[in-house]
């Protein structure tokens, strides 16, 4: 009994001396592990927030007041800004001149994109070459290949002479100039420009499509467009959806082309949300209007991209996640 009573108070003590002897030996990892997370995220986190953040808060404070961007900020007209923007019909036109880009981006470069893939996917001659024929002018600046396609498209350029050439004569038009085609003729030039993105991309997704999958659907007797609807496509989905997030806010955010191009006209027939911006917000000195458009602009961006993630990529993040776990 005498050595069971001395024994007890050794019981009682070890386990608070054991806790504190792992936290003694947890703190130098714990410590490492923040000083990683610092010198790693400290940079990209500085940089987010002074490139990102504050010019969104600056932004939004400029919004509410009536400024040229000169001198000291002039007239407070709180929520003015937005409400002129949103009532105008020139910013509805821009709004709508967006809209029509994100459309025909997803009803003809989507089809495109995803059959120039799959024919550049097969073992072709010369498919090297095509892939960087097809790659080049997404690699061109976008002033660059504006330029290209203003000199290309000017009256009795290239394009009108090699339509007048081989007799087709009657299609020529003022290609930058017609309210009714300008838009059309701009979203040829963005095409030509950003789908070598889009097959590359998708390119990169059918890479990581095992092979044995579509022999295996032959082996059952599936034919070349049976294999491909039943087993390619449902497998590249993930990289589809990338792709069109990724075409949706290039489409909002159009700018450079058009710009350079037509300057959003004529009459405001090629007008988008971010040649809007800028034609008032530094054009005309309208600063405080600009920011205000800039936040609606950030804010149709902000929401699409919340949505999205919300009920189109989220499952393609989980079974991401799923298979690193196990």
């Amino acid at each position: 009994m005498a050595t069971s009573a001395r024994d007890e108070p050794v019981a009682v003590t070890a386990g608070p001396v054991r806790a504190a002897v792992a936290r003694t030996a947890r703190r130098p990892g714990s410590t490492r592990k923040r000083l990683e997370l610092v010198l790693l995220l400290g940079p990209a986190l500085l940089l987010f927030v002074g490139f990102v953040l504050v010019p969104i808060g600056v932004a939004g404070y400029y919004s509410v007041y009536d400024w040229t961007g000169f001198g000291s900020l002039q007239k407070f007209v709180g929520l003015d800004n937005y409400v002129q923007a949103l009532t105008g019909k020139v910013f509805q036109q821009a709004v709508t001149h967006n809209l029509i880009i994100v459309a025909l981006s997803l009803v003809i470069q989507l089809p495109l994109s995803v059959g120039m893939a799959l024919l550049l996917n097969r073992r072709l001659r010369g498919r090297a070459l095509l892939r960087l024929v097809v790659f080049a002018p997404y690699v061109l600046a976008e002033a660059t290949s504006a330029v290209i396609w203003l000199l290309l498209l000017q009256p009795k350029g290239f394009v009108d002479t090699s339509l007048r050439s081989v007799g087709l004569g009657g299609l020529v038009h003022q290609w930058l100039a017609d309210p009714d085609i300008v838009l059309y003729t701009l979203f040829v030039v963005i095409t030509w420009k950003y789908i070598g993105f889009g097959i590359i991309l998708l390119l990169a997704g059918l890479q990581g499509i095992p092979p044995e999958l579509r022999e295996a659907a032959a082996l059952d007797g599936a034919g070349a467009w049976q294999a491909t609807r039943h087993v390619l496509l449902p497998l590249l989905g993930p990289t589809i959806r990338v792709w069109i997030f990724l075409s949706v806010i290039g489409s909002l955010q159009l700018f450079e082309v058009v710009w350079i191009m037509t300057l959003g006209g004529p009459a405001n027939a090629s007008t988008t949300m971010a040649t809007y911006l800028i034609d008032h917000g530094f054009k005309r000195y309208e600063f405080g209007y600009g920011s205000a458009v800039a936040v609606i602009l950030f804010v149709i961006c902000f929401v699409f991209a919340l949505l999205y993630q919300r009920f189109a990529l989220r499952r393609d993040t989980e079974g991401a996640m799923t298979r690193l776990a196990g």
